[in-house]
């Protein structure tokens, strides 16, 4: 069965809820949201393991047209983000547009008609003039190979997939991984596991949370005053905006440092046990994790850092390479997602002009223009593509700077007459020279590998300078670097 649409949405996270409502506010209503869950919700609907919460705070993470005056604190925690978005959806009537478990298999551009054929998993076929990447680039587990995973007997589950059924009351629990995940998840399970074993094979700098929950009178005052909100929320941008200065100046980076360690000596009592803690790393070279709990952790008598590495894992315990066995009931990975997409697409085929794969468009690394256009890929668009991810402020300011770029294109080929566009060659290829000299004398090309970069080094995750640059950028789009196309 073939269906067609004027615009297909892939994912029904806050990319894909913005676009589909700033379609709506622009009176076009031609359009499909495809959601391979049985819900919208992206990130938040996945991860709703123990102690999640947002790192940015509950103001600068909501979208600036659909807003909420009643957060309960400064740092929502999961379940109050998915709250949001599940109002925003039934404020939008966004589901009448949605197709849940639905999930999109494959994309070709059909050239001679200027439009893209999606199959899906329900063997349908649904045509599109237009397509909008919107599934984010955080949804893909990143499960470690370790010899003897598949002998394990006991639970095993990631921070992504949290099993709720599966009591941890007295067990012997092992976690794998200190990312931005495992440190919220492993002070709320500390007080009940008999044993938690933390396997660290990197540490994280880790700053305090300045978290609290609002008053019921700031709350008041935000919904009777829309601009007391406005500008609370604006006050929080630009305060995290600040925080690019000592990314682009490393050394101004190094007294912040002396005080994120101070505050890890005076957190974790035992002196042993604090050295392991300190990165080897300048802070800010791999992701700033923030916790109040997180180091008061291991004074626990259950909680014990291990640093060595792991050798195998049996029926019922890891072992690591200094010999010793560590017996666990079940085993826990926050370690984070898969975000090169070149390896979270491969399964994934999608077919531009001249029968080019994205894959191999990208097999040197994932490049766009601006993270939204890529160019041999006419009339598809994304958000949060590559270079567009953040280390300091809201990615919800960078999706609504997208969304408006992209109904600039759409209006653009109704100004034309043209069926499709797609970005020049040249345009793309300077844009990307540009970026890479930002980076230069950054933070990120202090030394260490995270997961911002690919093989060989180069950083293709995160945008390096202020936001406000990268809106003021994109702010009008230029008709000049782009080709415009027509049915044959």
């Amino acid at each position: 069965m073939i269906n067609r649409t004027k615009i297909a949405i892939i994912g029904s996270g806050f990319g894909g809820i913005a676009m589909a409502i700033r379609l709506i506010h622009n009176n076009i209503h031609d359009f499909i949201i495809l959601e391979k869950a049985n819900d919208a919700g992206g990130t938040w609907r996945e991860n709703q393991y123990p102690g999640a919460a947002c790192d940015v705070q509950s103001h600068m993470y909501s979208l600036s047209f659909a807003p909420k005056a009643n957060w309960s604190r400064r740092y929502a925690e999961a379940p109050e983000i998915y709250t949001y978005i599940q109002h925003v959806v039934t404020e939008f009537d966004l589901k009448k547009y949605s197709q849940f478990n639905t999930e999109v298999l494959a994309a070709k551009y059909n050239e001679d008609e200027c439009e893209w054929h999606l199959t899906l998993n329900n063997h349908e076929t649904l045509i599109a003039q237009f397509v909008v990447f919107a599934s984010g680039p955080l949804h893909v587990p990143q499960i470690p190979q370790i010899k003897g995973l598949e002998k394990f007997k006991g639970a095993i589950f990631h921070s992504a997939k949290w099993n709720h059924q599966y009591d941890l009351t007295d067990k012997k629990v092992a976690s794998i991984g200190t990312g931005g995940s495992a440190i919220q998840y492993i002070p709320e399970i500390a007080d009940k596991v008999n044993q938690l074993y933390v396997f660290q094979r990197t540490a994280a700098w880790v700053i305090p949370r300045d978290d609290r929950k609002y008053l019921n009178i700031e709350k008041s005052l935000f919904k009777k005053f829309d601009w007391i909100r406005r500008l609370h929320r604006a006050r929080l941008y630009w305060s995290n905006e600040s925080r690019v200065v000592p990314i682009v100046k490393p050394h101004v980076m190094k007294y912040a440092q002396k005080l994120a360690k101070a505050y890890l000596k005076y957190q974790v009592k035992d002196p042993k046990v604090a050295d392991k803690l300190v990165p080897d790393y300048i802070m800010g070279c791999k992701r700033i994790l923030i916790s109040n709990k997180y180091y008061p952790t291991f004074n626990k008598k259950n909680v014990e850092l291990i640093t060595d590495k792991i050798q195998e894992i049996t029926p019922h315990s890891i072992i690591t390479h200094d010999g010793k066995e560590h017996e666990i009931d079940c085993l826990i990975f926050g370690t984070g997602f898969v975000t090169d997409p070149r390896i979270y697409l491969k399964n994934f085929e999608c077919i531009g002009e001249n029968s080019q794969t994205l894959q191999n468009a990208w097999k040197d690394g994932a490049e766009s223009y601006f993270g939204i256009c890529t160019k041999g890929f006419p009339n598809l668009f994304q958000l949060l593509g590559p270079n567009t991810l953040l280390a300091h402020n809201s990615v919800i300011f960078m999706i609504e700077a997208q969304v408006e770029y992209i109904l600039q294109a759409l209006e653009m080929t109704k100004i034309t007459n043209s069926d499709a566009l797609v970005i020049k060659d040249e345009a793309q290829d300077t844009f990307n020279r540009k970026l890479e000299k930002l980076f230069n004398n950054t933070i990120w090309q202090s030394g260490c590998v995270s997961w911002y970069q690919q093989d060989g080094g180069k950083n293709f995750a995160l945008w390096p300078t202020y936001t406000w640059k990268y809106k003021q950028e994109i702010q009008k789009i230029k008709q000049s670097h782009y080709r415009l196309l027509y049915k044959k």
